[in-house]
């Protein structure tokens, strides 16, 4: 087959059986040099070739032709050709340096049909694929070439060999190899310890330690950090301690290693003031040790604290990480700190780290736990790799704002993206379906869970199905589905048929509930109050006086409502009937002022309100509960345009719900509320709960 070539043009030879290659210069007849590539194809292999060169001369031939055996190019493994008998263990190789690590395993499965030997080089190359891919699958193919073939090499081998089992979650495998290893040194130790200890495999990395001294004379720190993560994971603070201990009497102590990974150990212990001390005796701080740190008074509730070191880390000018930024992130979720989270959001784009599944992540569940689903929405929209815990940030965020659709919309786009849900996105899309009153929605995903996706619905899944059909008001088939549960009712369960209960005004099922729900939880104090609440609404004085006589000799007393609202980056709170503001008197007045606008609109005083959980005392000042009170400063301190958003500590109550719809129908503005159940968004005498919460 004659074929003019053109420079650095490229074309396939089919059903060429020969394997000679002949060059046919261009029509002009120039003595210069080009550079051709091409490929041979015979049926089975295709071999490409790049930069051959030649030159030719009028009335001369061209030059010899070249080495066959040169670089190979990805292709479909039934069509690559041996061409010369190829050195795979050179592709391999060079694919793996090249980036290429799917492309190097599949070239693997010829080596796996040939008989010939695994060379150390190709091996180590495998190695760093199938790492860099975490294929558990090309790991064992490996794992099993190695096995079969009686591969034989050296300790550095070996170790690297063990490693990709243990990076690719193989550990029955790197347990066994482990085993059959000829010569462990330090090295082989460390991997395993720490491989075990990464993989949850807690008690088995201690024991590994414990046979470290059979065989060794001397620690090493990565093995004393392993250990010591290992007893992080198990919380059990006395083997840590004994392991400090050593470390002290070997010098140890001050190794970085040694400790961030104590400071993380009694951080998980609950023995924050320990993890402080191991932090302020580190002679050199790296921003492991500061993370660590701010993680563990994030864990153990310290929040202001972990503020504080942060910004401490900020004046020591340390480069912070993405896990900096996303821990950051997640206290200022916690505290309310809408401009601090945004501070921290522009520092993580600033350094280089805006692609961060993970911080990233942490900024969709901020922006939707605090009102911004459309900025949530943003940083979602801009995520190269979602994962699954991002998914469910962002359909959680639109359920626990009202918005049932938009959480079912992005959730069949999950599927069509071929994400695997799990029973955590299971959980975000029935809670938007039943906050949103998507029955069939609720009813189909919540059967679809067991039946096209394999996974057992729990506990918390039935209390969303039981809050949806209370919602509906079909209290029978709610108490139904507890009575007939797979499992006993959780404290979820009932409390959602005691809130279907309460907003349907069925007070026997509602004490049934309460009564069940302070049988389980008996020093929860809002089931006591609820409880209360229902007698009094049914005029049950007797029972009345008894809830407030077990509330007397268990010692619990309701902490007062306590409201707050972010006017120019400053939070101001109030407390029912607060007049500690310096601006008080023109928020009462601006308050007065709204209540009798309202009447207008049809709002009636109540006589007596239902109250989910306040008590007697404060619903005499239903008038001037703390949200109506921030609402009102609001109002006085922002313009017209300016929708308002007011968190709350405990759920908002009935009076308070009412007053707060025909406000900002009113005032023509958007009212968010986060109390302590979910989102209201109060927009044209309407609430995004439906009046259901």
């Amino acid at each position: 087959m004659d074929l003019s070539l053109s420079p650095f043009h490229f074309v396939t030879l089919d059903q060429t059986q020969v394997r000679s290659c002949l060059f046919y210069p261009p029509k002009n007849n120039q003595s210069n040099f080009f550079e051709y590539g091409f490929s041979v194809k015979n049926g089975r292999t295709m071999a490409s070739f790049f930069a051959v060169p030649f030159s030719y001369g009028k009335g001369l031939p061209p030059k010899p032709e070249p080495n066959c055996r040169t670089v190979f190019t990805k292709s479909r493994i039934e069509d690559r050709p041996i061409i010369g008998e190829p050195d795979l263990g050179i592709i391999i190789g060079k694919l793996v340096l090249m980036g290429k690590f799917k492309e190097a395993l599949e070239f693997f499965e010829i080596l796996e049909s040939r008989e010939e030997p695994m060379d150390m080089s190709t091996c180590d190359s495998l190695v760093n694929a199938c790492i860099a891919l975490k294929s558990s699958t090309g790991a064992k193919r490996v794992f099993y070439y190695l096995i079969q073939r009686g591969f034989s090499s050296d300790l550095y081998i070996n170790n690297r060999v063990l490693l990709m089992l243990l990076k690719c979650g193989l550990i029955s495998d790197a347990d066994r190899w482990f085993d059959e290893m000829p010569e462990r040194n330090v090295v082989s130790w460390s991997i395993m310890v720490n491989g075990a200890s990464n993989l949850g495999f807690y008690k088995e990395a201690l024991g590994l330690f414990v046979k470290i001294w059979e065989e060794l004379t001397d620690g090493d720190s990565r093995i004393f950090a392993a250990a010591i993560r290992a007893c992080a994971g198990l919380a059990v603070a006395s083997y840590g301690m004994q392991l400090h201990a050593c470390t002290v009497k070997m010098s140890l102590e001050t190794e970085i290693f040694i400790s961030c990974a104590l400071v993380d150990m009694y951080s998980k212990c609950g023995i924050i003031e320990d993890a402080r001390m191991v932090f302020d005796l580190m002679p050199e701080k790296n921003v492991v040790g500061w993370n660590s740190m701010i993680a563990g008074y994030a864990l153990n509730g310290y929040s202001e604290e972990a503020m504080d070191l942060y910004y401490e880390m900020q004046r020591a000018s340390v480069k912070m990480d993405q896990f900096t930024y996303s821990c950051t992130i997640r206290v200022c979720a916690r505290l309310a700190l809408l401009e601090h989270a945004k501070q921290a959001h522009a520092g993580l784009v600033r350094n280089g780290f805006g692609l961060d599944t993970v911080a990233n992540t942490a900024l969709v569940d901020f922006y939707s736990r605090w009102g911004r689903i459309e900025d949530a929405r943003r940083v979602f929209d801009k995520m190269i790799k979602p994962n699954v815990i991002s998914w469910n940030a962002m359909i959680a965020g639109y359920g626990n704002h009202g918005m049932g659709m938009e959480a079912i919309e992005l959730f069949k786009q999950m599927l069509s993206k071929g994400m695997k849900p799990n029973h955590v996105t299971f959980l975000a899309v029935l809670s938007a379906c039943s906050y949103s009153g998507l029955s069939d929605q609720g009813w189909h995903y919540f059967e679809s869970m067991s039946r096209d996706h394999k996974i057992k619905p729990r506990a918390m899944h039935y209390a969303c199905m039981i809050e949806l059909l209370g919602r509906e008001g079909l209290l029978d088939q709610a108490f139904s589905l507890i009575r007939d549960a797979p499992f006993k009712p959780t404290e979820n369960m009932w409390a959602a048929l005691l809130t279907a209960s309460r907003v349907h005004k069925n007070f026997e099922l509602g004490r049934f509930a309460a009564e069940r729900l302070i049988g389980m939880e008996p020093e929860k104090l809002a089931n006591y109050i609820v409880l209360l609440n229902i007698y009094n609404a049914s005029g049950r004085e007797d029972d009345v006086t008894k809830v407030r006589q077990a509330l007397l000799r268990r010692g619990l007393r309701l902490l007062p409502a306590f409201s707050w609202i972010n006017i120019k980056k400053r939070s101001h709170g109030f407390l029912f009937g607060d007049k500690s503001h310096p601006q008080t008197s023109d928020i009462y007045k601006k308050l007065d002022e709204m209540m009798k606008e309202i009447v207008n609109y049809g709002y009636v005083p109540p006589v007596r309100s239902l109250l989910p959980d306040v008590l007697e005392e404060e619903d005499q000042l239903v008038v001037y509960h703390s949200e109506k009170l921030a609402v009102a400063f609001g109002l006085i301190s922002t313009p017209e345009f300016t929708s308002l958003q007011v968190v709350q500590g405990h759920r908002i109550c009935g009076d308070c719900h009412a007053t707060l719809k025909l406000i900002a129908f009113v005032t023509r503005r958007e009212i968010v509320v986060r109390d302590a159940g979910k989102f209201h968004h109060f927009k044209r005498a309407k609430c995004s709960c439906g009046d259901y919460w």
